[in-house]
């Protein structure tokens, strides 16, 4: 039975009414599946079976997820949105910049504590170059961009120093530090994640002194040697539509 939630608002347009329904099937196909996950494991369970538990048809589920994987770049895509969400209180009220990161990852370790049972399978797939689940792919720049996104606003909201010259660079170095600790996750044998605790806590501030270091003008070559690394990744890894030219890479 839906919910007063689930119901359309008086005065919403029939565009905006097919819009709902369409973002609540969408929810309740991603929903249905990560339970198929937990229950069966991501290899054993077939689209037909998410269709069937969400309630669906399989044509109806194949609209809105030609494959596994593009469901769970959903699931990642919604994800994004729950972390930012529970990072809020910790960005409104916190400007000192290791305690924004170890907020941050906390709130992101909170969101997915329900999925960590079967995360495996999806690293183990994202894993492969040529996965849509890579955070490095195509597919999955909406996701990426969004928690790169987030770390933009971690440093906006914090009182610490920034050199100018890396500012730009820094979110995705966050996001790519934060990929460590996520993957550290993904293998952590404590079954409370007290190891990986343990790490986001040691590793935040020895994070922020560096970023302190690169303001020290002997620092300078090296700044200049890491910017120019990023942008020679750039061009190995291109953004969504872009395509790297030939002889970028060399």
């Amino acid at each position: 039975m839906a919910s007063a939630g689930d119901r359309p608002r008086r005065g919403m347009t029939p565009a905006e009414v097919a819009d709902s329904k369409a973002a609540r099937t969408r929810s309740a196909i991603i929903d249905a599946a990560l339970r198929l996950f937990r229950e069966r494991g991501y290899d054993a369970t077939t689209m037909r079976a998410i269709a069937t538990e969400a309630g669906v048809s399989v044509g109806n589920a194949y609209y809105y997820f030609e494959s596994k994987e593009q469901l769970i770049q959903g699931f990642y895509d919604r994800a994004q949105v729950d972390h930012a969400a529970a990072a809020r209180p910790v960005l409104e009220g916190e400007t000192d910049l290791t305690a924004r990161i170890i907020g941050i990852g906390e709130a992101w370790l909170s969101v997915m504590e329900p999925y960590r049972p079967f995360a495996g399978k999806f690293f183990k797939n994202a894993a492969e170059p040529t996965s849509p689940l890579s955070p490095f792919s195509a597919e999955s720049t909406p996701a990426r961009d969004a928690a790169v996104a987030l770390w933009v606003e971690v440093l906006d909201g914090s009182d610490a120093k920034i050199p100018k010259r890396i500012r730009p660079e820094l979110p995705e170095l966050l996001w790519l530090y934060f990929m460590g600790i996520v993957l550290f996750w993904v293998h952590d044998p404590t079954p409370d994640i007290s190891a990986t605790r343990r790490v986001l806590h040691r590793t935040a501030p020895l994070v922020v002194r560096a970023i302190a270091l690169t303001r020290l003008p002997v620092m300078r070559s090296l700044l200049d040697d890491v910017i120019a690394l990023i942008q020679e990744i750039r061009q190995v890894f291109p953004p969504a539509g872009a395509s790297a030219k030939p002889g970028d890479s060399k």
